[in-house]
């Protein structure tokens, strides 16, 4: 296993079982390696018991002998808090054998739950006594435990033939699949089940019983949504009596071509389901499946008062009066901004508490509402992912919010967002603890992969907000490691904007020196290059091998307002196309370090088609390029990919449509794959098969026609990965390909 880059040799022991722990990593040298990168424990789901004593927490340690992950528990005291394990330090390992042990929650008598082997299980604080609670023959996929510990929401797969038709029962080794309608296949996996959630009693013991009551019995929808929900998508009311799930009630067609989810309350005693983002006889409106929905009645703004986008994730009040949930206004538009909608139970108002942050809410808490009236959230502003606290109007808590309470402009009656957390850094995720005084958070950088951290929120004097590390799982990696130096600079765009761009230098870097750099293109094509940790496209490995990073945060990234956000729909080739060579142009001339005669381009998704397009219109800047699951060809993309409403949205119209809108004439006309006569650069094609998002054969098309020209090209294909790489050492392939390529031609 030992790998020699950047003049140094490194060595990872590890263990022969499969029972995979925390690794002993031998270096020689203090530079990053893929065996180090893979070497490192990644933090799951966690949870505060009720009191903030303790915290438990899921890690992953991955095999690249073994190709294999093993998920493990942790039980840490609180710093603070009174006690420690008998090993002194706090922590406790509590899983001790090789299956899988996940999704920790505490229950009300203080032992955890957790998930193994398909069920639910319980032990104590201390790992002891472990009893298997649920029975299901392991179909156990997730869980939630009502506040008065009487019920349990399961979710479990069930069969699913309505699209793809269950094949005769005498012919058991036959593997065709009839197909009668779309969404046959999502993300890397074709549509035979879907999960839906159930309701289970449970006893004084928690003893879950042997069957439970389907929330969406004869309903042909999914709960959660494919293809990355969980049991986020549902929340027990504070009462115990009722479920607020997400759901997109919609199947094939209609599936593909909408975005259209909302949240439904479930009675769990009478069995009644009502949809709370849509009256009762609220009929949609026809739509277009090969056009955009931007200009169809759907989104008419009268319509939009519906909750016509995305609606998931809701969150009941502490006080069980209302329940909010992360909301965006239009159909068809994944990229639409993320609002916290706000519903109150016993009037259907619906308030919208962010319309003064001009960016995405990615998550989101409660406070205690015997404190104040707020509402905990994270987003991403000007490239880094920070806390904010809004206030929430009207509301008739035990204590009234005053303005003192935030800023002297905060009023009762208008939600007003404060930034409470100023990092360099993104917060992925959040929960309240320790009776509503603090916040666990998860917090990562281009420097540090994820760990957990306290976050006192002080709403009077934001500034004075405290933040304190409180796990530190890889430090034994770190602290060995040489750091890159990250850096941010403006510059000015061709429209007249102004636009950040990261610069990450080289562990011990030398200003005299030329480095050769890399321009790295987003994906998305609307997700941000904030401080994001990667385990492939990590920004400290590619510096760690002698090279500098050069990431704009493009126009049609989240951050800088909707208007940056939205200008690349119907514009992939355009202004953002412009935006890279203006980002690695002024890095060329400003920053005297950056080689221009060693530049390489390198992106996945829509980074892999901006490296594709980038090809033909570079006019010999890059000796190199690596385009990871990139489109190649619009056209035959846009009948490919299996959410059809994305390739509505972004181009307008279906391909075939005489005359054409401006935008779907501009898009197919400027495809990639019509830009080949141009190309002139080696390049790297990386795909995998199970890419239903973007179909292997763009990858096999972009690699074909470099071939066919006589350009120098590889085609790196895994059979058994989707849009991402995640066995282990089909990683390590991964990471050596990457460098490997830019070393031949950069170095």
């Amino acid at each position: 296993m030992a790998m020699l880059l950047s003049g140094t040799a490194t060595t990872i022991q590890a263990q022969d079982d499969v029972n995979i722990g925390r690794q002993n990593i031998q270096l020689e040298g203090d530079l990053m390696t893929p065996e180090a990168l893979w070497a490192m424990g990644r933090i799951g789901s966690y949870a505060a018991s009720a009191d903030g004593s303790k915290i438990v927490y899921q890690v992953g340690y991955y095999s690249v002998k073994h190709n294999k992950s093993h998920q493990v528990l942790y039980v840490m005291n609180t710093p603070g808090s009174d006690g420690r394990q008998a090993d002194g330090t706090g922590l406790l390992k509590l899983t001790t054998g090789s299956r899988n042990e996940t999704d920790p929650a505490w229950l009300p008598d203080g032992r955890i739950a957790f998930l193994t082997g398909g069920e639910v299980w319980a032990m104590n604080a201390d790992g002891t006594a472990r009893q298997q609670l649920s029975k299901t023959d392991g179909q156990v996929e997730g869980f939630k435990f009502s506040p008065d510990g009487t019920k349990v929401i399961i979710l479990k797969s069930i069969p699913f033939h309505d699209i793809i038709q269950k094949n005769p029962d005498d012919l058991p080794k036959a593997t065709g699949r009839l197909v009668t309608d779309l969404m046959y296949r999502h993300w890397d996996h074709y549509v035979e089940s879907i999960q839906h959630p159930f309701v289970f009693s449970v006893d004084d013991g928690y003893a879950i019983a042997a069957t439970g009551t389907d929330i969406l019995e004869g309903e042909p929808y999914e709960c959660p949504m494919e293809p990355f929900g969980g049991i986020e998508q549902l929340d027990w009311s504070t009462d115990s009596k009722c479920i607020a799930y997400t759901c997109r009630k919609k199947t094939g067609l209609a599936y593909s071509v909408s975005t259209d989810s909302d949240i439904f309350l479930y009675d769990v005693a009478t069995k009644q389901t009502t949809n709370l983002c849509k009256p009762a006889d609220y009929v949609e409106p026809a739509i277009d499946p090969t056009r955009t929905m931007r200009t169809q009645a759907v989104n008419a703004p009268e319509n939009l008062k519906n909750n016509v986008g995305y609606d998931q994730n809701p969150k009941f009040s502490p006080d069980g009066r209302y329940v909010a949930w992360l909301s965006m206004e239009r159909n068809g538009y994944e990229a639409d901004r993320q609002r916290l909608c706000c519903y109150e139970l016993a009037t259907g108002t619906k308030t919208y508490l962010t319309e003064d942050f001009d960016s995405n809410v990615d998550d989101f808490c409660w406070s205690d509402n015997t404190r104040d009236a707020l509402i905990y959230f994270i987003g991403v502003w000007h490239a880094t992912e920070n806390l904010y606290a809004v206030s929430v109007p009207k509301y008739k808590g035990k204590s009234q919010i005053s303005a003192r309470n935030l800023k002297s402009q905060i009023s009762n009656l208008k939600p007003h967002t404060v930034q409470l957390t100023n990092d360099c850094a993104d917060f992925g995720s959040l929960q309240l603890m320790n009776n509503g005084k603090q916040l666990l958070m998860e917090r990562h950088s281009y420097t540090a992969p994820a760990d957990l951290y306290i976050v006192t929120p002080n709403t009077k004097k934001p500034d004075a907000t405290a933040i304190a590390q409180v796990t530190s799982e890889n430090k034994h990696i770190l602290d060995r490691l040489a750091k890159p130096t990250v850096e941010s600079r403006w510059v000015k765009t061709t429209d007249g904007n102004q636009m950040l761009y990261w610069i990450i230098q080289p562990p011990h870097f030398d200003p005299t020196k030329k480095y050769p750099t890399l321009l790295f293109c987003e994906g998305g094509p609307q997700s941000p290059v904030s401080q994001f940790w990667s385990y492939r496209w990590n920004f400290m490995i590619m510096a760690s091998q002698g090279y500098v990073i050069i990431a704009p945060n493009r126009h049609g990234l989240p951050g800088f307002g909707q208007q940056w956000l939205e200008q690349i729909s119907g514009d992939w080739t355009g202004q953002c196309m412009q935006d890279y060579l203006t980002a690695i142009d002024d890095a060329a001339e400003h920053l005297p370090y950056v080689d221009r005669d060693r530049l390489g381009a390198v992106g996945a998704s829509f980074g892999g088609f901006s490296v594709y397009y980038l090809a033909g219109i570079h006019q010999k800047r890059f000796k190199c390029f690596i385009a990871h699951d990139g489109a190649f060809n619009l056209a035959s993309m846009y009948l490919e990919t299996e959410e059809n409403w994305f390739s509505n949205w972004e181009y307008d119209e279906a391909y075939w449509h005489r005359p054409q809108m401006p935008n779907a004439k501009k898009t197919y006309h400027d495809s990639p794959h019509k830009m080949v006569e141009k190309w002139d650069t080696p390049i790297l094609c990386i795909h995998g098969e199970k890419d239903y998002r973007i179909c292997y054969t763009q990858g096999m098309q972009a690699f074909n026609a470099a071939r066919m020209k006589g350009i120098e090209a590889q085609l790196l294909i895994f059979p058994d990965e989707n849009h991402w790489v995640l066995k282990p050492q089909n990683g390590i392939l991964w990471q050596r390909t990457y460098f490997n390529w830019l070393d031949r031609w950069l170095k």
